[in-house]
């Protein structure tokens, strides 16, 4: 089985991984000064839960957009799964994805991770909404070429910063306000955060469609994809375990499997 493991600037996704299915899945907080001893003791209890022995895996991917986390979670497959894990944006490693941009050194792991997973589930072209640390929007083309995106800030960060900057405002917890008018501040902030992002959502998505000039579909992943499905009608797919395929079938098209 494979252990792919999806790195990003908030949590750290573990998931096992026998070709077809996604067996089991984990996450915890991401932090560049955990090491790999600290990561055994976590999915060892984990796995045996769920009653998969570390003898089991025989393979390992990992993509990580925070290169401090690389080392500990290279010395773990190698130390506790006796693997050399294949990291995504390794030289040489060949993604069967053409990277239409101007620099495609800069893109970020996951995201292209995400583009071959939702291309080979819907076929293209697509728009990728993925609600992460960063609100990103990625385009995929009927070819399955990697087009460039757009980052805004993701929609947590934005609640963070807006309670840190302003003193009078409560951290607020997410969720569909009960009108687009708040009468109290909270309400206020809920329609600001909720309905504010479908609206930029929509915005953005129309105007992805207008210079792309074809119809697009939008494939939703990451944490509050379910909730903001509500807020629009543009969203077609919510796909939450994306990146966890996409490392799969990345770990496939190299010959490791």
């Amino acid at each position: 089985m494979l252990l792919a493991i999806d790195a990003d600037n908030t949590n750290i996704v573990f998931a096992i991984h026998d070709s077809e299915t996604i067996v089991a899945q984990w996450r915890m907080a991401t932090s560049d000064t955990r090491t790999a001893d600290e990561y055994v003791v976590w999915l060892s209890q984990l796995m045996a839960r769920a009653g998969v022995g570390p003898e089991a895996v025989d393979g390992a991917i990992i993509a990580s957009v925070v290169p401090q986390t690389l080392f500990s979670l290279r010395s773990l497959c190698r130390d506790f799964f006796g693997c050399e894990a294949l990291v995504v944006g390794d030289p040489g490693m060949e993604l069967g994805i053409d990277i239409e941009v101007e620099r495609p050194g800069e893109v970020g792991a996951d995201r292209l991770v995400n583009a071959i997973a939702a291309f080979v589930s819907y076929g293209g072209p697509l728009i990728i909404l993925d609600f992460g640390t960063a609100t990103t929007f990625d385009i995929v083309s009927e070819s399955g070429a990697y087009r460039g995106g757009i980052i805004a800030p993701g929609v947590n960060l934005s609640i963070e910063a807006l309670h840190r900057a302003a003193a009078k405002l409560p951290l607020i917890g997410l969720q569909r306000p009960p009108s687009v008018i708040g009468r109290g501040t909270v309400d206020a902030m809920l329609s600001g955060m909720y309905l504010g992002y479908a609206a930029m959502i929509e915005g953005l998505v129309a105007r992805i469609r207008d210079e792309y000039g074809a119809p697009m579909k939008v494939v939703a992943t990451g944490g509050l994809a379910s909730l903001y499905s509500h807020a629009t009608d543009d969203i077609a797919v919510i796909d939450k375990d994306l990146t966890i395929r996409g490392l799969a079938e990345i770990y496939r098209r190299c010959g490791a499997r």
